[in-house]
């Protein structure tokens, strides 16, 4: 049985979400407590709840434990992964990207192609954008021998949620493939979507955009930045995200609207955030550094990329991979090394 303290480094969700997804892969059974004991709400919120949830229904698994502010569970992953069709709602604006970093990997190794449709939220703070999925890991995933897919059918943010993204996912044909982004290519280009819900006669997609585009104007950037105006959320919302083109450097930055939050300074935010990315030399972002490790731990062969930080999530899901899979990683100025396990459904 795996055993987890999930007050160890940083006591967030991303300890739970992995570690569940890696007991499946595994097939071994998980006791984990102090979940999230580190975050002002300790415990399982709905998202983490779902995440539990649908990695038993995936596996024909079982939990104890999987409540709404639990801080501990027992989890029973069943032996086989069925791939088919999905539907999940996490009920409130709890994230669906969050819910669908979980299954992902799992996905992955199924006995045939998987339809996901998550519904909750789409775009709020402390997780991944949709497009942050769709356009920057869902490509470097590829390199790696995945295949993946999102489409987004209806917007949603926080704390409302009801929007719905679909995920179709083909087993892979082998081993994950380590990754290798050693040397960040010239971002000459940036795209982008500036979204916003109910919210045109106030042309926040609009203003979210021109401060973007100037700001990354101002240092050298050829900007491409789409406007979307969307009806069919339940709620008003606006998202921004940009993502740099070039075939070294996959490097992307986006922020949620909120009461209070000028459109002008989203803009300004992401993009800066983008440029201090890439003044850092990196190959990834600094969300994408880790979102990558559990992959690159289960890859065959070394994985390694450049990273503009050492984010707790970083330092975390390293933890949690030498840990439950035995990996060995090293970072060593901005370079990050993981010599995967090479896992396979019938290792």
């Amino acid at each position: 049985m795996l055993k987890i303290d999930g007050s160890q480094r940083s006591g967030s969700g991303t300890l739970l979400r992995h570690a569940v997804a890696l007991a499946t892969l595994l097939g071994e059974d998980l006791y984990m407590w102090n979940i999230r004991a580190n975050r002002e709400k300790p415990g399982l919120r709905h998202q983490h709840r779902q995440a539990i949830l649908a990695c038993c229904d995936l596996s024909g698994g079982s939990a104890e434990g999987a409540e709404v502010g639990s801080t501990q569970i027992r989890y029973r992953p069943g032996r086989e992964i069925k791939g088919g069709d999905y539907e999940w709602d996490i009920g409130t604006g709890g994230s669906t990207t969050m819910l669908a970093m979980t299954i992902l990997p799992l996905a992955c190794f199924a006995d045939r192609e998987t339809t996901f449709s998550l519904s909750g939220g789409l775009f709020q703070d402390f997780a991944p954008s949709a497009y942050h999925m769709q356009q920057v890991l869902f490509p470097v995933l590829s390199r790696m021998g995945l295949r993946l897919d999102l489409a987004i059918k209806r917007p949603g943010y926080a704390e409302q949620g009801g929007g719905t993204i679909e995920l179709k996912v083909k087993p892979l044909e082998g081993k994950i493939a380590p990754l290798k982004l050693t040397t960040q290519a010239k971002v000459e280009r940036v795209n982008g979507i500036a979204l916003s819900s109910h919210l045109e006669q106030s042309k926040v997609s609009e203003r979210m955009a021109r401060e973007c585009e100037r700001t990354l104007k101002a240092h050298g950037y050829q900007v491409e930045i789409a406007t979307l105006y969307d009806t069919s959320a339940a709620h008003q919302g606006a998202a921004l995200a940009i993502w740099a083109k070039a075939k070294t450097c996959f490097i992307g930055s986006d922020r949620a609207g909120k009461k209070g939050r000028r459109a002008e300074a989203i803009g300004e935010y992401v993009a800066k955030n983008l440029i201090n990315c890439v003044a850092a030399g990196a190959t990834v972002d600094k969300y994408l550094a880790d979102q990558l490790i559990i992959y690159a731990s289960l890859a065959e062969g070394i994985s390694e990329y450049l990273i503009p930080e050492i984010t707790e999530h970083v330092d975390s899901n390293l933890w949690l991979a030498e840990h439950i899979l035995g990996t060995k990683a090293e970072i060593e100025d901005n370079r990050l090394r993981i010599d995967g396990i090479g896992y396979s459904r019938d290792r």
